[in-house]
């Protein structure tokens, strides 16, 4: 047993997947110590990620839980990952395949309902599970745990990540470091080519594809070899850097959605065989559907390492008493066709990835694509990404444990115990503010690394205005409505002065763990205010594919639109003082003078009127024309109203 007086505090590196979930430890007690799973007292590594709620309060977590989910479907809890920072109608797509009622609860985030009537939240089953590990480590290593390092998927947005940090403390941890999933695994990747005394003294481009349970992501990695002892590369001494060019993915797609492909075969046959045409359609118990989803993933499993798999089930008597048993036999081909579209979605990640890291790489080529996750044990994946990418996947380190592995790297980098390794991680989608007339103004864009700052100045559009309204926005799109929001807050107690005059400025922070904070500061009557932006709920794929999607497909559409409406906000604000000065100067200006500037201020307001009833029936050019006109013809009203000022100040 370590001396707890002499040994350093050990941070947990944390997989919270959704099929399993596993805990590992690095450079403890001594930072010699290679990174390690550590297995429960039966010697298993996994944990499956199953929690069953028995009456009284007991719960009972793991391959017990997993094991038995048949006997009770309704209050066992499995893949509850797809359900972190998700709502109620999200979660709805998943009720068919889930024995658990999931139901709506505060800010129409989704729920378990279990049979006693009790409520439980997605981040109080994770907190089970994480407590369950944390318990593993701390008999293990002999000493208490306080911190972990948990990995969570690249495309996790801001709600995900903070239910997976508060899911952390529930369990009795503190989460120093949220990780993404891929970037994990090329922490380990590089660390397995260390060892193998592979990847000195050069730079890789690698891939890391990370088909997991629930979710999908990819990341294109650049890994730098730190500097030796005697001056080589990958020596060790120095710190190798991880740095993310770009990330995609799929929060809402894994191996349960290949389990849902055969399940939904499975239930159209069986309807088809046991309820003629006519009659209502099934409405399988919950042990039923419970037991098809554990057939679905056995037959998924068998199919990964044999050509056929025999099914079986009893669906239960008729009204007659008469016996239904389904059973069939399904090939690996046959299975292939059902999971194909889904591959063909992983590679469409790929692609976005690819083109978007293609700007800092310079070229296409890829040293290694790692393979990551229990899905990607399928040949049909390993296959198609291997003619995808042109190369042979890694497949040496185990992809159950890969991610475990780096965030235990990564852990051990942390608590000052190692120096092996410099992470640096990129945001999944642009951050901005909207902006009067409803468009985005974009202050991160997506794959800037973490931690990333930016600030931007903005005014007010009404004289006398005291309050601002700052909405956050996420997303590609131009325009606030084609974008997700994120959050909104006030700044409040502005003293009253004229449009355009109070200096506002924003900051965004996104820190290490990818968590968004906002900050706002009027800088001539010095009020603050902030948000941590925390969101009721995530994502979903739909609305990721759709942002990254139209971004492309609209990009001229939206830039036209964006430009107009920053041309309608600035020339509202240049009449309004115009019309201020020209009533009290007018009549000083020249017949020329005054003829050409009532002219240009008909012909400004023409575009502003025509433009804020249809932004497309305006030429952004003309009308940018009419406001450059606009400036040129106020420039002897602006030096009379200027003489006048300093003579009243004079005065």
């Amino acid at each position: 047993m370590p001396d707890p007086d002499s040994t350093p505090e050990p941070i947990l590196g944390i997989d919270l997947g959704t099929t399993n979930s596993l805990v590992a430890i690095a450079a403890w007690p001594e930072p010699s110590v290679p990174p390690r799973i550590i297995p429960d007292e039966q010697g298993r590594n996994l944990l499956p990620s199953a929690v069953r709620f028995e009456e009284g309060g007991a719960v009972v977590i793991g391959y017990d839980a997993r094991d038995r989910a048949v006997e009770f479907p309704l209050s066992t809890v499995v893949s509850v990952k797809r359900l972190m920072g998700r709502s109620a109608a999200d979660a709805a797509a998943d009720q068919p395949y889930l024995s658990y009622r999931v139901v709506e609860g505060p800010h129409s985030t989704a729920r378990v309902a279990l049979p006693d009537g009790r409520v439980v939240s997605p981040q109080e089953v994770s907190a089970l599970i994480l407590r369950e590990l944390k318990a593993r480590a701390e008999r293990s290593l002999g000493v208490a745990v306080k911190k972990a390092v948990v990995t969570v998927p690249a495309y996790f947005d801001d709600a995900q990540r903070q239910a997976t940090r508060d899911a952390g403390r529930l369990a009795g941890l503190e989460v120093v470091r949220i990780v993404n999933e891929p970037t994990a695994a090329a922490l380990a990747y590089g660390i397995g080519l260390k060892a193998a005394g592979g990847g000195k003294g050069r730079s890789q481009t690698i891939v890391v594809y990370d088909l997991g349970g629930g979710t999908f992501d990819v990341s294109v990695l650049r890994l730098t070899p730190g500097e030796g002892a005697s001056g080589e590369e990958g020596g060790g001494i120095g710190a190798d850097a991880f740095q993310v060019l770009a990330t995609a993915g799929d929060t809402h797609l894994g191996g349960d959605d290949f389990d849902h492909a055969l399940v939904k075969l499975f239930t159209d046959e069986i309807t088809e065989r046991f309820f003629p045409p006519g009659t209502p359609p099934p409405e399988f118990t919950p042990d039923v559907r419970r037991a098809l989803r554990d057939l679905a993933e056995a037959a998924k499993i068998r199919l990964s390492d044999h050509d056929a798999a025999a099914v079986r089930i009893d669906i239960g008597p008729d009204a007659a008493g008469n016996a239904r048993i389904y059973e069939r036999t399904i090939t690996r081909d046959e299975f292939e066709g059902l999971i194909a579209p889904f591959v063909d979605r992983t590679l469409a990640a790929c692609r976005r990835a690819l083109r978007d890291a293609r700007r800092a790489m310079g070229t296409d080529e890829v040293s290694a694509v790692v393979m990551v996750g229990g899905a990607t044990r399928m040949p049909l994946v390993r296959r198609r990404v291997a003619e995808h990418f042109r190369l042979e996947p890694y497949v040496a380190l185990n992809p159950d444990e890969v991610v475990a592995l780096g965030a235990a790297v990564q852990a051990s980098v942390l608590s000052g115990a190692s120096r092996s390794a410099l992470l640096l991680d990129v945001v999944p989608l642009s951050l901005g503010i909207e902006t009067v007339g409803g468009a985005v103004a974009k202050l991160i864009m997506r794959n800037s690394t973490v931690p990333a700052r930016a600030t931007e100045r903005f005014s007010t559009s009404v004289d006398g205005q005291t309050s601002i309204k700052l909405h956050v926005l996420q997303g590609e799109r131009e325009m606030a409505a084609d974008c997700r929001s994120l959050g909104t807050f006030h700044l409040s107690g502005i003293p009253p002065m004229p449009a355009g005059l109070p200096k506002l400025v924003v900051e965004f922070l996104v820190d290490a763990n990818g968590i968004l904070s906002v900050s706002a500061v009027e800088e001539r009557s010095g009020k603050r205010a902030s948000l941590q932006v925390v969101p009721s709920h995530g994502l979903t794929r739909e609305e990721v594919e759709r942002m990254e999607a139209e971004s492309i497909q609209h990009a001229r559409e939206d830039m036209t639109r964006h430009r107009v409406v920053d041309l309608v906000a600035n020339s509202k604000l240049d009449l309004h003082w115009i019309d201020r000065q020209f009533a009290r100067h007018g009549q000083k200006l020249e017949p020329a003078d005054r003829r050409r500037l009532e002219a240009a201020i008909g012909a400004l307001r023409d575009f502003v009127g025509r433009a804020e009833a249809d932004w497309s029936s305006v030429d952004p050019n003309e009308f940018h024309r009419a406001k450059e006109e606009l400036d040129r013809a106020s420039v002897r009203l602006h030096e009379i109203s200027i003489a006048e000022s300093l003579k009243e100040e004079g005065t």
